[in-house]
């Protein structure tokens, strides 16, 4: 089995789980008519949350974090990759000599200069596995050498108090993803526009009509479920007739992540009470055919991700000060590249950052280099715990008490890094 096989094979097996079965079950036993993003709808009632909405966007496939964030100042760099690699000349400048931004992360620029968008280096992760299913899995899972099964993202909304309908929300897929895997509520769909019941406009509302009556007065493990799906379906019918659409002449890319974020902003333009707000955006698994940083396969995700990322921001305007987007991937690539034009699994990679609360205009972190003596195996090596970045952002921008961290992130105590300012 190939990297890539075994990537689509683990994907598969995510979407078959165990744990993602028994979230399906409740709302199936609404009807058959329900629509199958309906299957992990779960729900929740209550306010008082004020932190960030912490958006979470996951770079499946490995992230190549050292052509996004390119350390055109190291003298290793275009050595080890003479074909592949940013050139110094064509890459935005980032203020710090030492890294410049794919240009196809251009639109970020302006957000850059002004302290919006920041980057965090060489992060890594207690997995050195270099596997997409077990890096990622130990990713998500943020528990390693513990018996916790619970993903990190579940534990932090374990803390809170019970939140609205849209408390947590992953978009962009039906089946919730490991870092919402446990008892925490959560809500998940390929879209809001899809969230609905499958039937034509007439038959809808009757159909929903029934369902309620059908789930009332009646004593059976499936109508909590059910009837969170159904108050599910009329919150997000709500949003979707009447948030407005993209602000201030925002122009979303006609994507995956596009639409993902663009939904976003409507939650939080909605005022619903989004707290976390999961997507993803896959495709970054580039064995072969990277391409120059101008043109092909890099170029053309780096340009969608900058894209939409530009476009949440302006949508938002002022609204993003209160919201901290941070991305992940599994692990980075391989320092040098290979002969076909590519790079394979590495280990230390970059995080993307946003938002009002964060220090931007920065690259965070400690560098490693590029040498031989410095590289983990052949990989940048990670000098920061993915960990310690998390937690300050939960601390500083979510309002987690620092008390919290050690049920979050069992045996792990994380570092401050300075990425972010106190809310």
């Amino acid at each position: 089995m190939t990297c890539c096989d075994e990537y689509e094979a683990a994907t598969q097996r995510r979407g078959l789980s165990r744990r993602t079965l028994f979230k399906g079950l409740g709302a199936a036993a609404l009807a058959a008519p329900l629509a199958s993003p309906l299957l992990s709808a779960r729900t929740a009632y209550a306010d008082g949350y004020t932190g960030d909405v912490l958006v979470v966007l996951s770079l499946r496939g490995g992230m190549d974090g050292l052509s996004l964030i390119a350390p055109v100042g190291d003298p290793d760099y275009a050595r080890l990759r003479p074909s592949i690699g940013v050139p110094a000349a064509t890459g935005i400048a980032t203020g710090d000599r030492r890294f410049a931004l794919h240009p196809g992360l251009a639109p970020l620029k302006p957000l850059w200069d002004r302290g919006l968008v920041g980057a965090v280096h060489a992060v890594g992760s207690p997995d050195g596995s270099r596997s997409h299913f077990k890096a990622t899995e130990e990713l998500e899972r943020s528990a390693p050498g513990t018996s916790v099964r619970t993903g990190w993202l579940d534990r932090v909304l374990g803390t809170r108090a019970t939140g609205t309908v849209f408390q947590s929300v992953q978009l962009g897929s039906g089946t919730p993803h490991q870092l919402l895997a446990g008892p925490s509520r959560d809500l998940a769909t390929r879209s809001l526009k899809e969230f609905s019941l499958s039937q034509s406009d007439w038959v809808g509302p009757r159909m929903a009509t029934a369902l309620a009556a059908l789930h009332t007065g009646v004593d059976s493990p499936a109508v909590p479920a059910a009837r969170t799906t159904l108050d599910a379906l009329t919150a997000t019918a709500a949003v979707v007739k009447n948030a407005p659409l993209p602000q201030n002449g925002a122009v979303y890319p006609d994507s995956e992540v596009g639409r993902a974020l663009a939904d976003v902003a409507r939650l939080i333009r909605a005022g619903d009470g989004l707290q976390t707000a999961c997507l993803d955006l896959g495709d970054w698994d580039m064995h072969s055919g990277l391409g120059k940083a101008g043109t092909g396969w890099m170029a053309d995700k780096a340009a969608d991700l900058g894209k939409s990322l530009a476009a949440f921001a302006t949508d938002l305007g002022p609204t993003l000060d209160r919201v901290c987007l941070m991305t992940m991937s599994e692990f980075g690539r391989r320092a040098a590249e290979n002969g076909s034009g590519g790079v394979d699994h590495g280990y230390g990679n970059a995080v993307l950052l946003m938002g009002g609360g964060i220090v931007g205009g920065t690259v965070h972190g400690t560098w490693p280099g590029l040498s031989a003596t410095a590289l983990d195996h052949g990989d940048l090596a990670g000098t920061t715990d993915y960990r310690s970045l998390l937690g300050e952002l939960l601390v500083k921008r979510t309002g987690l008490a620092t008390s919290a961290l050690p049920q979050i992130f069992p045996g792990f105590t994380p570092q401050t890094l300075g990425v972010a300012r106190a809310l």
